[in-house]
């Protein structure tokens, strides 16, 4: 049996396996000709076809992608800073998730977040700022110990703190809770975000609400049409468990919202500044 033959018997349909003595020992050689010229055209035919159809997807799928996906580097910082400022909403990776963030200070822009998300309005977004610095500009910190916001940030940790009279967040963002959740990621691409916008940053987790959390921009690449730009910080390590939600509002205390990622470094950080768990009323 020869080559030709044996792939015949592997890959049915393309040289056809003789089975009639007048087709065995070239009896008839011009007709197994005819045969195997025939089959050989259609599978030309066919993988030019398939060919095509693929080049087509895949010039599609880099067009598409290339248009919306950038790297989360220095070098798109500016970009997604003037799109922040252009009231739209992108995807960014932090040091926990991925996040959809928007200017906090563009009604439209929170809203659309909402929309994104199919979040209920009455569940309120966290914002996110360039540096430590820049919370007492949106929340009370004051009744906080002296170096106590510098050892927990950045990290992976959401600050529960009063908003407090001078803030300079609208009363539209979340209205009727006095309370606001600040993040400052240990991520330079949302920092340098957040510092060139002017503002602060709404932040939430890029996801349809109630689904997992992202921690690719695969997760939630159904939701990547509604985005401005979607920012590739690659695959985050931290899991899917997320910031690690802590009240800070109250003098002296505190008390875990959500343990998160890191709630023993958490915790460590707060009783070494003499703060006391607060017990459920």
């Amino acid at each position: 049996m020869n080559f030709s033959t044996r792939l015949a018997e592997k890959i049915p349909g393309i040289l056809p396996v003789p089975s009639h003595p007048l087709l065995r020992k070239g009896a008839f050689p011009e007709l197994r000709f005819f045969a195997t010229a025939s089959h050989s055209r259609r599978l030309r035919l066919g993988l030019q076809k398939n060919m095509v159809w693929s080049l087509q997807r895949a010039e599609l799928s880099v067009v598409t992608n290339s248009s919306i996906v950038h790297p989360a580097t220095e070098a798109y910082a500016q970009e997604a800073i003037e799109a922040i400022k252009s009231e739209k909403v992108i995807a960014v990776p932090t040091d926990t998730l991925y996040g959809f963030a928007c200017d906090a200070c563009s009604l439209e822009a929170v809203n659309r977040i909402y929309e994104i998300k199919g979040r209920k309005l009455t569940s309120p977004l966290a914002i996110c700022v360039g540096d430590v610095s820049d919370i007492k500009r949106v929340a009370t910190t004051n009744h906080l110990p002296h170096g106590l916001l510098e050892s927990l940030l950045p990290g992976p940790v959401t600050l529960v703190l009063q908003r407090g009279e001078l803030s300079i967040l609208e009363k539209s963002l979340n209205p009727g809770i006095d309370t606001i959740g600040v993040r400052v990621p240990d991520s330079d691409f949302v920092r340098e975000v957040a510092r060139g916008s002017g503002s602060v940053l709404a932040l939430t987790s890029a996801n349809l609400s109630g689904d997992r959390s992202s921690v690719c921009v695969n997760d939630f690449e159904s939701l990547w049409q509604h985005c401005a730009y979607v920012y590739d910080g690659g695959l985050l390590p931290s899991g899917r468990a997320g910031s690690t939600i802590v009240d800070l509002s109250r003098v002296g205390k505190y008390k875990i919202i959500r343990p998160g990622s890191a709630k023993e470094a958490t915790v460590a950080i707060l009783e070494k500044y003499s703060l006391e768990e607060e017990e459920d009323s």
